[in-house]
């Protein structure tokens, strides 16, 4: 079996607040400083399903990771071969910072296509600096796949594949035929941590590299289909109030009848 899993760089989530911010027009992010990448969480759970999936057919399958982005951690995305991947692919252009969601997922269906037939296409349910969970939605809808989204385990046959899918209250179980693309939540549970070997053998390892121009895209295949017309970052305020009072009590009471008139209580 052959899998392809698509994983993301993103800024590390855990940066503290105040490195967040944005470039001079507004309408981008800036590289926080000092605060190395990393591998989007829920692409890390997609590529766990892929070597669980590969260890239930005792390693008959090979797993091929792609990105796209631009200035690339390898060190970073090198962690997805010791994990136990097998191959990675990287489409590394400046072009895809000016790329939408339907632009990079057009983007990445044209690496699985050239390095493909693969049987099961594996995503992350969404990345952590946009949140949006567009992409695998049109990874599919490019390569012509049937998807199934935010799977927590997987099970496969040569022809087909079993999901359980998170619910709000629940799972849900569909089978779905092959090839097709899956969706993985954190529900699937934690990803491993590379072994010492995984390690040594993906140091040993390089990427293959693509531009957009080697994918055969034109620009009326990478044209947007969503306008930015601008980000903020949230404002929090605050300001506290000190009631008075002659005693304990009557700072109490006083307190007990302030919210009261704020509708608090």
């Amino acid at each position: 079996m052959r899998i392809a899993v698509c994983a993301k760089q993103v800024p590390d989530p855990d940066i503290p607040p105040s490195q967040f911010k944005l470039d001079s027009s507004g309408l981008a992010v800036e590289p926080p400083r000092n605060a190395t990448p990393v591998v989007n969480g829920f692409d890390l759970n997609a590529i766990e399903a892929a070597v669980r999936i590969k260890e239930s057919l005792a390693g008959d399958a090979e797993i091929t990771i792609f990105s796209s982005g631009h200035a690339f951690e390898l060190a970073v995305m090198k962690k997805t071969l010791a994990t136990g991947a097998d191959n990675l692919v990287l489409v590394d252009d400046p072009e895809t910072a000016n790329l939408d969601a339907a632009g990079t997922a057009r983007v990445l269906a044209a690496a699985v296509e050239k390095h493909g037939p693969f049987d099961l296409v594996i995503c992350g349910r969404q990345a952590s600096d946009w949140d949006q969970a567009h992409v695998p939605l049109f990874i599919a809808e490019s390569l012509g796949l049937p998807c199934v989204t935010v799977a927590r385990n997987i099970i496969t046959d040569s022809e087909t594949a079993t999901v359980e899918r998170v619910l709000t209250d629940g799972y849900q179980e569909v089978k779905v035929t092959l090839p097709a693309l899956i969706t993985v939540s954190n529900e699937l549970g934690e990803p491993r941590y590379p072994a010492l070997k995984g390690i040594m053998a993906a140091n040993r390892k390089q990427p293959v590299k693509h531009t957009i121009a080697e994918l055969a895209l034109t620009a009326a295949d990478l044209a947007p289909k969503l306008e930015l017309l601008g980000l903020e970052i949230p404002k929090r305020s605050g300001k506290a109030e000190f009631i008075d009072g002659e005693d304990d009590a009557e700072k109490g009471h006083n307190l007990a009848l302030r919210l009261r008139q704020e509708r608090l209580i």
